[in-house]
């Protein structure tokens, strides 16, 4: 992978020339049945660790923090984030520092055990441990000029790393040959990719996202960044929440993946593949469609995953 202080090294197009990222036909029985075609965007092979989405999130702000001058990226996650452990192996790739404010004080005591947090600890990055009272401040501005000043100045990254850079990023996930696909789904965290792809995408082109969690505000946030409107949110198949994972969802995972030789991760994707099968058992799509299903990666969080669904007795996850 090139620098991020090149931009034209990690280009999308580039990363598809070099067979990093491309389109894979699915072909399963039901898609057949009902007339649809599916295709998923590999994002989640740009790299092991700066993964999918974000990969695209961190590209310009880590452009944008050289050009700042600063040596420090702070940001936010809680346990399992996709989001730390990339900012902290990027911020090692490019020679920065790297701070995480981590949600749960009592992960204080416990983090070695947890391989996201030590795999960001491990990278360079520095750990902040706070009570969950504290990270609700986490866009308070005076809780973040009291970060400036504990830990120096530092380039300021929101959690799950969206703002208007790294939505400019998510817009080089489509390129010019999905232009014939007639529905795009992505899964939907903070919103930041999900506008990227809707800013992408061509009118005629429907884009679903599919929100990880239980929530209405999301539609606002989209709206900040997103210039189109020809985008909806499938509520239906966040499973309770960012961490709420089921036996059922397991065993899609598992057989989606033994069947496809993909494999999706259970906070993201997997709940959103999940569902857009749902909804073609449902009838939802019009026999013909094309669907391009984008995977934002994620897959790091599974160890971490596997260790939480043990204590409930849950099937783990295949790696």
């Amino acid at each position: 992978m090139g620098k991020f202080r090149n931009t034209d090294s990690i280009h999308a197009p580039t990363l598809e020339e070099k067979g990093k990222v491309r389109n894979q036909a699915v072909t399963l029985p039901i898609l057949s049945e009902k007339q649809v075609s599916l295709t998923i965007k590999r994002e989640d092979l740009i790299h092991p660790l700066i993964s999918g989405n974000k990969f695209r999130k961190l590209k310009y702000n880590l452009i944008e923090s050289h050009r700042k001058g600063f040596d420090t990226v702070l940001t936010f996650g809680g346990a399992f984030s996709n989001h730390i452990a990339a900012t902290a192996y990027a911020g090692k790739l490019q020679g920065l520092k790297t701070v995480g404010i981590i949600r749960g004080h009592e992960l204080a005591e416990k983090w070695e055990s947890n391989p996201t947090l030590r795999s960001a600890s491990d990278q360079g990055m520095q750990l902040e441990f706070v009570s969950r009272e504290a990270y609700r401040d986490k866009e308070n501005p005076s809780y973040l000029k009291y970060l400036q000043h504990r830990f120096g100045p530092c380039y300021l990254l929101p959690e799950g790393g969206t703002n208007p850079l790294a939505v400019k990023g998510c817009e080089e996930i489509l390129t010019p040959s999905d232009a014939d696909f007639d529905v795009i789904c992505c899964p939907v965290g903070t919103g930041g990719t999900l506008a990227g792809i809707i800013n992408a995408s061509l009118e005629n082109q429907q884009i679903l996202g599919f929100p990880a969690l239980n929530g209405g505000f999301l539609s606002e946030d989209i709206r900040n960044f997103a210039r189109k409107e020809n985008w909806e949110l499938v509520d239906d198949y966040h499973f309770g929440g960012y961490a709420k994972v089921t036996g059922e969802l397991v065993h899609f995972i598992n057989d989606f993946k033994k069947r496809t030789c993909i494999p999706l991760d259970p906070i993201y994707t997997g709940k959103m593949v999940l569902g857009i099968f749902e909804l073609i058992k449902k009838d939802y799509f019009p026999p013909k469609t094309r669907i391009l299903v984008v995977h934002t990666g994620g897959l790091q969080g599974i160890s971490g995953m596997n260790i939480h669904l043990k204590k409930k007795n849950l099937p783990a996850l295949d790696l």
